[in-house]
């Protein structure tokens, strides 16, 4: 089960491997893909909770056009930023993302921290995106684990998971051996990218997965 994945050395490899061949010819497309700006990475991932990406992206450019710096978010009225935000729906939103800019400005003279420490000190700031953080800004080498991540590592490995399983030491640990230690953020963006393309929660499109054959979640199904 779980403490057994570890030992899966050689499945782990194909998979690192064959995930980001795949991602190399199916990778989304958004507008904060490789930006390495730590202000647009944060605005992306803090819209990107609870909401798909496609709702997304015209509301990110449109955001970053009226707020482009924490600066002009702090100077901000707040109608103005709810009103932006208002197509994502959640109303907190709002809220959240001007305190993040008031304290970024009090805090840190208008500039992102790099310690997860410091992110995770922000408010509105959890560990999903002090984690995509560090990756996408800063290049550091980490793993993004949240339910759909999770749900790759436990069909490929075999290791039963609800909504909490992010949560446990080693079901991060499950998901990081999908992770390419010398390319995060590819191997990041593509683990995403094929949980919401061929690894769906409904109907996984099991027929095109690069990991079938050795996938034991495919294996069971055949059997």
């Amino acid at each position: 089960m779980i403490n057994q994945i570890a030992t899966e050395a050689e499945d782990a490899a194909f998979a690192r491997t064959a995930l980001l061949q795949w991602f190399g010819h199916s990778a989304r497309q958004f507008p904060w893909r490789y930006d390495t700006n730590p202000y647009h990475v944060l605005i992306a991932e803090m819209m990107l909770r609870r909401t798909q990406a496609r709702q997304v992206a015209p509301v990110y450019k449109e955001f970053l056009r009226k707020f482009p710096d924490v600066r002009s978010l702090h100077l901000a009225a707040n109608d103005d930023v709810r009103a932006t935000l208002y197509p994502l729906g959640l109303k907190w939103r709002a809220e959240n993302f001007k305190a993040l800019a008031n304290e970024l400005t009090v805090r840190f003279q208008g500039e992102l921290p790099h310690t997860r420490r410091e992110l995770l000190s922000l408010p509105g700031i959890g560990p999903y995106v002090a984690d995509a953080i560090r990756c996408f800004a800063y290049g550091e080498t980490v793993t993004l684990a949240d339910t759909n991540t999770v749900r790759v590592a436990a069909r490929y490995f075999g290791f039963d998971y609800n909504a909490e399983s992010r949560r446990k030491p080693q079901v991060v640990d499950a998901v990081t051996q999908l992770i390419e230690p010398e390319s995060p953020v590819s191997a990041n963006y593509a683990l995403l990218d094929f949980a919401a393309q061929i690894c769906r929660a409904a109907s996984p499109l099991c027929s095109q997965c690069p990991l079938a054959s050795r996938c034991n979640y495919f294996c069971v199904r055949q059997a």
